[in-house]
């Protein structure tokens, strides 16, 4: 993996040369309240490797402050995926939970400064008192109380002796302040809930701009590199580290989110897909997931190479899905090795080839990689070939089998067309060849050229696999730009998924294993499913049109 240089290193650089920090030490927080997608990716990319650049210490932090979201389910899946990324997290793994006791201690610490109060305005309220982008807001009639007393309510709140939404702790800071994060935000929530770690130990819980500065210093993070939209928030992260008179401030870096056409990234809409079952979980091969990227193909190196490329910068940007595709495919096309598949099988009896007889012939893994060798596939009297490569009206052009028409077998003979025979409904059911039996896998004796390849299958010796086919999951390139009246749910690909059932192919691809993956011919690159039996999906298609972003 390549780390090309970006304005985050030049930061560090920076910081480094000046002896603002000695040694580097960066984080990936996620909130375990779903998995992990694409985007994430660039977040993992970005911390991980500035860490690694540098040789420093990489945590996962999980960001599990809201009871109401997370579960455990969400946090084995992110570890699994972060784990598969190869971003190992070598600075350790926490929670923010962890920090629950030091959270409210450094409450405590500013409601006795005078920076924080408990404030008994209801949510209705609170919006009111905010004031509006273009309008200061007005202070809480609760912002003057005694720091006694704000200490014996936060205590109240502690103890469970307060409803949910009785109150909450705001920092006191400026309710005129242009930013409105610092108008006084609330840094704690009365919530009475059981945790996935700390069970019912607390009823009150610190809100993310409180927690997670605090989370950083405590564990020596110099670099806290975050999306774009916590560029707002700065402010207030730094008021919590200075006003906490930590001795090491970790400071905030923000960086343009992902953005990628035909994709959401919403975790709220991609679980709607999957409690609704418009996905077949996660781990749908459509859904943007790491997970489901995995199960459809993706490997960790195309991924990140995908980062890499679409670049990182602070301005917001879109990037060409086939940007990813061009990576994987680059990828497998030097290390996939190739197989056949006859996806809509005809018959083609080749009548003057031995009944009886099978051949075999050696037909290369990987033409691009001499080192992958040859396999055999077995060759009788009777394939398949796909209804796609014969026509009876072939257009101009048409290099594939046709009446009066010769054709090469990939690897094996050229045929000649003869008769076709048709079922009573009139549909193609055999078609009648004669075969060069000179031609071999070799050009034919008398110089003569055949323009056309196609692929093909025994009709004795093969094995019977079931091929889903997937296209985009939504059918608008800038899922940020719908139309007002309109929602995610208008712009679904009906046609995202096509299954073939008992699809026809080679004798080898009997032993695949879940996750192994090959170059169907002339028809794509796949993946072995790893949940549903004897079936193959569609990684990504042949074509390339090598973008750049």
């Amino acid at each position: 993996m390549e780390e090309t240089n970006n304005f985050l290193y030049e930061i560090i650089d920076s910081d480094l040369e000046k002896d603002r920090v000695v040694e580097i030490h960066t984080r990936f927080p996620p909130e375990p309240n779903g998995y992990l997608h694409i985007g994430s990716a660039k977040a993992i990319y970005i911390n991980y490797t500035a860490a690694k650049k540098y040789g420093g210490k990489f945590n996962l932090r999980y960001d599990d402050t809201n009871p109401s979201k997370e579960d455990d389910e969400y946090v084995n899946s992110i570890y699994e995926d972060i784990m598969w990324l190869g971003a190992e997290p070598n600075g350790g793994i926490f929670y923010g939970s962890d920090y629950f006791d030091k959270c409210y201690e450094y409450a405590i610490l500013l409601i006795n400064k005078g920076l924080a109060y408990v404030c008994n305005l209801d949510a209705d309220q609170l919006r009111e008192y905010r004031g509006t982008l273009t309008e200061p807001g007005k202070d809480s009639p609760y912002r003057s109380r005694s720091i006694e007393e704000n200490l014996k309510l936060f205590e109240r709140m502690k103890n469970g002796e307060l409803p949910n939404g009785y109150c909450t702790l705001r920092a006191k800071i400026d309710m005129t302040h242009p930013n409105m994060n610092m108008r006084d935000p609330a840094i704690y929530r009365i919530l009475h809930m059981p945790h996935h770690r700390q069970g019912s130990k607390w009823c009150i819980y610190p809100l993310y701009d409180y927690a997670h500065p605090i989370q950083d210093a405590l564990e020596g993070i110099t670099h806290s590199m975050c999306s774009i939209e916590f560029e707002n928030h700065r402010p207030l992260y730094d008021w919590v580290v200075n006003n906490i008179d930590f001795e090491k401030k970790p400071h905030q870096y923000e960086f343009a989110r992902l953005n990628v056409t035909n994709t959401v990234m919403s975790k709220r809409y991609l679980r709607k897909l999957v409690e609704t079952k418009i996905v077949d979980g996660w781990d749908d091969p459509r859904m943007p997931t790491i997970c489901g990227l995995r199960r459809r193909g993706y490997t960790s190196a195309s991924i990140f190479k995908f980062v890499e490329l679409a670049g990182i910068a602070k301005n917001y940007s879109i990037v060409d899905i086939s940007l990813l595709e061009h990576c994987i495919r680059d990828e497998m096309n030097m290390s996939a090795e190739r197989r056949i598949a006859v996806i809509d099988p005809v018959k083609v009896i080749i009548e003057n080839y031995p009944e009886d007889n099978v051949e075999y012939f050696n037909i290369s893994n990987n033409p691009n990689n001499p080192e992958a060798g040859e396999r055999q596939v077995a060759f009788t009297r009777e394939i398949y070939i796909d209804r796609s490569d014969f026509s009876d009206s072939p257009p101009p052009k048409y290099f594939r089998l046709k009446p009066d028409g010769e054709v090469r077998l990939m690897g094996a003979y050229i045929i000649k067309y003869k008769d076709t025979k048709h079922d009573d409904a009139g549909n193609l059911a055999e078609i009648i060849c004669t075969a060069d039996l000179e031609s071999g896998n070799k050009n034919p004796v008398d110089g003569r050229k055949v323009k056309g390849t196609i692929h093909w299958v025994s009709t004795s010796i093969n094995t019977k696999a079931n091929i889903v086919m997937y296209d985009k999951l939504f059918s608008i390139d800038n899922t940020n730009d719908i139309e007002e009246d309109k929602s995610y749910d208008d712009y679904l690909n009906p046609d995202s998924v096509k299954k073939f059932n008992n699809c026809y192919l080679e004798k080898s691809l009997e032993d695949a294993k879940p996750g192994d993956k090959f170059q169907l011919v002339r028809v794509g690159y796949f993946c072995k499913d790893i949940k549903m039996f004897n079936t193959f999906n569609l990684t990504v298609e042949l074509r390339d049109s090598k973008p750049t972003k």
